[in-house]
C-alpha cells in the first residue's frame, strides 16, 4: 500500500534545464509529437488533478516485471506483448477485455508448449490511448484539422470539437485504465487464466472466432498435453512446474503524451527512485527516440524498465547511447530494444545493429516487432498487413539472431481477439477484397483471432527447431 502514498513533485518550470533529473525535466526539452493544447489553464488543472490520484500500478509490480525481463535476456523466459493499434475507451467492455486476454492466453500456450519456457505475458491495454502521428494535421475536403492522436487527446470524429485537444481526456483515460486493470485482475484471481484447465477457457469463444479445424484441434490436443504434463509434474513434486504454469499480467503501452506519464510519476516509500505508475512496462516510439529529446529525458529518471523502437534507419552508434542514457548502470531488465525493420529490410539492416549491440557488452532484451515496417495501403487507400510479410520478418529476425550469437527474446503483435478483417492472409483467407467487411481500427491494422493464434504455432515450431 505504500505506493498509494507516494509523493509527486511539480516544482520545474518549462523553458528552465534543471540542474537534476525531476519527473518535470523533459519539459526544457524539444518533444517531437507533442501536443498543442489551446487551453493550458486547463491542462494545468487536469495534470494537477492526476497527479493527486492512486497509482495505477505498484512499483513492486514493476520490479517483478524487471526481474523477469532480467531472465529472459538470459535466454530463461520469452517475452510475448500484444493488444490494440489504439485502444478506445468506448472500447472499455468486459467482452473486448476478456477477449484480448484470451487470445494472449492462447498463444503464451502454444508458446510455452512448444518453446519448453515461462512466458511474460504484457498486453498493450490499460493505456494505449495515444498514438503518434505523421502529420500534425489531417486535411479532408479542403478543410485541415489537427490529426486524431488517440482518445487520450482527441476524438476521431473530423470535426473541429472533436480533433481539438482536451485535457479532460486525460482524466477520462486513467479513469477507463483503472476499469480495466481493476477487471483484469479480478478475472486472474478468481482462476480465469488457470493453465491446470486451459479446456475452461470457453471454447464457444474458439468457435465464434471461425478458427480453421485442423488449427482448433492442434490447440485442443495442446491443451490436453499440457494439463497432463503439469499434473505429472506436480505429482512428481517438480518445482519447475510453479514457473510454467503461474499466469501473470502487465501492462504496456506507448508513453508518448509526457503529460500524463509525469503526472504520475512519484517517489515511494522505503525505495529509492522514480517510478512511472501508469504503466509497467512503457516504450518510446520511433519518432519520439531522440537521444536528446523531451521523451529520453523523461525516461531516463524513472525506475521502470523502458522499452525502444527502433526501425531500418537506427544508427547502431546513436542505439548504444541511447541505451547508456537510459540505463547507464547497464542494470538486467531495465533495456528492451524492439526491432521493427520490415521484411524488406530486416536482413540487411537487422545484424549490424545486433552486432553493435553485443559488442558494446549492454545488457538489453531484444524484442521482433514485425508489424510496424509492413504496413501498406491498397489501391483503395485502405492501410493493411499481410500475414506473409509478418512471417517472414519474424523468420529473419531469428536468422539474424543465430548467425550473430544474439538471443531473440520476445514478439510485439498488434492483435485483436475478435473476427476483424484489417490484416490479408493467412490461413483463414482474408484477401484485401474482405477488408471493408469488419475494418474495426481507427489506426493501424492488427492480426485477427485466427491469425494471431496460427502465427503464435508457426513461430513456436521455428523457435523449438
Amino acid at each position: 500500500m505504500g505506493d498509494l502514498h507516494g509523493s509527486s513533485s511539480r516544482s520545474a518550470p518549462a523553458g528552465v534545464t534543471p540542474a537534476r533529473w525531476t519527473p518535470e525535466s523533459w519539459q526544457a526539452r524539444v518533444a517531437a509529437q507533442m501536443i498543442d493544447y489551446p487551453d493550458r489553464q486547463a491542462l494545468d488543472r487536469a495534470v494537477t488533478k492526476l497527479s493527486a490520484l492512486p497509482p495505477l500500478v505498484t512499483s513492486g509490480e514493476v520490479e517483478r516485471l524487471t526481474e523477469l525481463l532480467a531472465q529472459a535476456q538470459e535466454g530463461r523466459r520469452f517475452l510475448l506483448q500484444g493488444g490494440d493499434c489504439a485502444e478506445t475507451l468506448v472500447d472499455c467492455r468486459p467482452d473486448k477485455v476478456t477477449a484480448q486476454l484470451k487470445i494472449l492466453l492462447q498463444m503464451s500456450l502454444v508458446l510455452v508448449h512448444g518453446m519448453k519456457k515461462p512466458v511474460i505475458r504484457v498486453g498493450r491495454f490499460a493505456g494505449q490511448y495515444a498514438k503518434p502521428r505523421t502529420s500534425a494535421t489531417e486535411t479532408r475536403d479542403g478543410q485541415t484539422l489537427p490529426s486524431y492522436f488517440g482518445d487520450l487527446v482527441n476524438g476521431a470524429g473530423f470535426d473541429l470539437a472533436s480533433r481539438t485537444p482536451d485535457p479532460d481526456r486525460l482524466l477520462a483515460a486513467y479513469q477507463h485504465a483503472a476499469v480495466t486493470l481493476n477487471f483484469i485482475r479480478a478475472l486472474i484471481d478468481s482462476g480465469f487464466a488457470d493453465l491446470h484447465h486451459p479446456e475452461n477457457w470457453d471454447l464457444r469463444f474458439m468457435e465464434h472466432a471461425g478458427l480453421r479445424p485442423s488449427l482448433r484441434a492442434e490447440y485442443h490436443r495442446m491443451t490436453q498435453q499440457l494439463a497432463e504434463a503439469l499434473r505429472f509434474m506436480e505429482a512428481l513434486g517438480d518445482g519447475s512446474v510453479d514457473e510454467l504454469s503461474r499466469v501473470e499480467f502487465f501492462t504496456s503501452h506507448e508513453g508518448l503524451n509526457l503529460f500524463y506519464e509525469s503526472a504520475q510519476t512519484r517517489e515511494v516509500p522505503r525505495k529509492s527512485g522514480w517510478w512511472n505508475l501508469t504503466t509497467h512496462l512503457p516504450w518510446i516510439g520511433e519518432r519520439t527516440r531522440n537521444v536528446d529529446g523531451a521523451h529520453v529525458e523523461y525516461f531516463r529518471g524513472i525506475r521502470n524498465p523502458v522499452a525502444i523502437k527502433l526501425g531500418p534507419d537506427a544508427d547502431p552508434a546513436d542505439v548504444v547511447r541511447l541505451i547508456n542514457v537510459l540505463n547507464p548502470d547497464n542494470e538486467p531488465g531495465r533495456t528492451v530494444l524492439v526491432t521493427r525493420m520490415g521484411a524488406t529490410k530486416a536482413e540487411k539492416a537487422l545484424p549490424s545493429l545486433l552486432a553493435h549491440v553485443a559488442d558494446s557488452r549492454r545488457r538489453v532484451l531484444w524484442v521482433c516487432d514485425p508489424m510496424h515496417g509492413n504496413t501498406r495501403a491498397t489501391d483503395g487507400e485502405i492501410k493493411t498487413r499481410h500475414f506473409d510479410d509478418i512471417l517472414q520478418e519474424l523468420e529473419m529476425t531469428i536468422d539474424a539472431h543465430t548467425r550473430i550469437g544474439t538471443n531473440l527474446g520476445g514478439v510485439h503483435f498488434e492483435l485483436t481477439g475478435e473476427d476483424v478483417t484489417e490484416c490479408v492472409g493467412g490461413s483463414g483467407g482474408v484477401t484485401e477484397a474482405d477488408l471493408t467487411s469488419n475494418y474495426e481500427s481507427l489506426c493501424d491494422p492488427r492480426l485477427n483471432y485466427q491469425q494471431a493464434l496460427e502465427m503464435a504455432f508457426l513461430l513456436a515450431r521455428r523457435l523449438a527447431k
